[in-house]
């Protein structure tokens, strides 16, 4: 594939073919102005102004033709709105017309190239569509956000053969290494002591999969510090509690939790934020052997609570029970985590929507704020209290899994919640990462979401 920094390049006045945004308020007025050759060619297309339409309009020369295409409201343009163009027309230069600038929209035409054919003889790339700005300064953080959706698509979409615990460590490893930033790992059985429940849960899997802690540590130490979380079973077959074929068909997809936390701590550091971030990605693969943690079993987690185990396909908020642990050990003023954890949330918001579930009301309405500001939306769902019974156990603390399949996102979130310090805000975002049908920039296959909201949010806190 085209490199990202390639798609999008400062306008200084070289030859582009003309791209005209149009919405349907002002379609009229604009075909008026148009000349006959231009509304017979619009006739013979079809042409009609809804969402992502297009259509071409000839020129004096053979080669000197422009595209309409119709948005939503061309004064104000979305991520997505030209990203139908970046996927369709042929390689060359693009701007808009009267030297307008897209904003947002060099996002979605960024996204819009990306494939994974990695496994495929015949590529796909048609060769770049270059997109012209006359806001060059806007450049480098759209590349950076493009970047990031694109790491979070590629880990998702690998094959677990390919995107295991090993890899994900040097995937860590590579960006630690490109940012000046420190990697510790706790591995096998080295996190039985510590990380009891993370240890469980990956302790069946074969010795190139053995579970573990990624820790990254970066920036300065009197900033403030932040933690990202994610949720990285590299494959979870359910455990001993065994998911059917059709469940298990996806489960590739159960590290996107980690791939999600991990672009965003590259982001953070691409961006220079002035904090000290600690990045936590408890990675494991909920095999079946021998050694398999069972239903019935009760584990003592990290923080002391004792956990019994109703259904080892619920496996996720383990690991992240004893990450959030090791999180808030270090008193960060805030905790973020990502998790593909539920079906319920799906079945609540569907694969676009993140589940998200904040203890603190002033900074989940500012994560829903910046997800609608750069379309990326997040959805806030209740952490009610009197759920807690649904999960309570008659010999441990708690359970890993209720009775009950009422509420399975809440009472996954309250589950979390008993590991996050008292008073420390905390973010968790139960996330689909995976996109089921295609949309303009937005390919079927792995998908970042809630991505861009949380780092909108960390920087509108700590940006300088």
């Amino acid at each position: 594939m085209t490199e990202i920094a390639d798609l999008v390049r400062p306008d200084t006045g070289q030859a582009a073919r003309t791209i005209h945004i149009i919405d349907a308020n002002g379609h009229q007025a604009w075909l008026a102005t148009q000349p006959e050759r231009h509304r017979a060619a619009l006739d013979a297309q079809g042409f009609k102004p809804t969402a992502y339409a297009h259509a071409i309009l000839p020129g004096d020369g053979a080669d000197e033709w422009s595209v309409v295409t119709t948005v939503a409201n061309a004064q104000s343009l979305s991520s997505w709105c030209l990203a139908r163009l970046a996927e369709v027309l042929p390689a060359g230069h693009y701007r808009l017309a009267d030297g307008g600038d897209p904003g947002p929209a060099i996002l979605g035409w960024m996204t819009a190239h990306y494939r994974f054919d990695r496994y495929k003889e015949k590529k796909s790339d048609k060769g770049p569509r270059v997109l012209l700005t006359p806001q060059p300064a806007a450049i480098a953080s759209a590349v950076a956000q493009a970047g990031a959706t694109a790491l979070v698509r590629d880990m998702v979409n690998m094959p677990t053969a390919d995107m295991g615990p090993d890899q994900i460590e040097a995937q860590a490893q590579a960006i630690a290494a490109r940012h000046g930033a420190t990697l510790t790992v706790t591995r096998g059985d080295a996190l039985e002591a510590g990380y009891p429940m993370i240890h469980a849960v990956g302790r069946a899997a074969d010795r190139t999969n053995a579970p573990r802690l990624v820790e990254l540590t970066w920036g300065h130490e009197d900033h403030p510090r932040i933690a990202l979380i994610g949720k990285g079973i590299t494959f979870d077959t359910g455990g001993l509690d065994i998911k059917p074929a059709s469940g298990m068909r996806l489960m590739k997809k159960d590290m996107g939790g980690a791939a999600h936390a991990l672009a965003l701590a590259e982001l953070v550091m691409d961006a220079a934020l002035p904090v000290r971030l600690h990045l936590l990605l408890p990675l494991a693969e909920n095999a079946i052997a021998g050694n398999a943690f069972r239903p019935g079993d009760i584990l003592r987690s990290r923080k002391g609570l004792t956990v019994e185990i109703g259904n080892t396909d619920a496996e996720g908020r383990l690991v992240l029970g004893d990450a959030l642990t090791r999180a808030g050990e270090e008193k960060p003023e805030l905790i973020v985590d990502f998790a593909t954890l539920t079906g319920a949330a799906r079945v609540a918001l569907g694969p676009d929507l993140p589940a998200m579930f904040a203890n603190d009301d002033a900074l989940a309405t500012q994560l829903a704020a910046c997800g609608t500001a750069v379309d990326d939306p997040v959805w806030r769902m209740p952490l009610w209290d009197p759920y807690h019974e649904l999960f309570k156990s008659d010999v441990a603390d708690l359970s890993n899994s209720g009775e009950s399949a009422f509420a399975g996102a809440i009472t996954a979130a309250l589950f979390l919640r008993r590991f996050v310090p008292e008073k420390t805000p905390w973010i968790h975002l139960d996330t689909f990462a995976w996109r089921p049908v295609a949309k303009p920039g937005r390919p079927k296959g792995g998908e970042a979401c809630g991505l861009r909201a949380t780092f909108a949010m960390l920087r509108e806190r700590y940006g300088r």
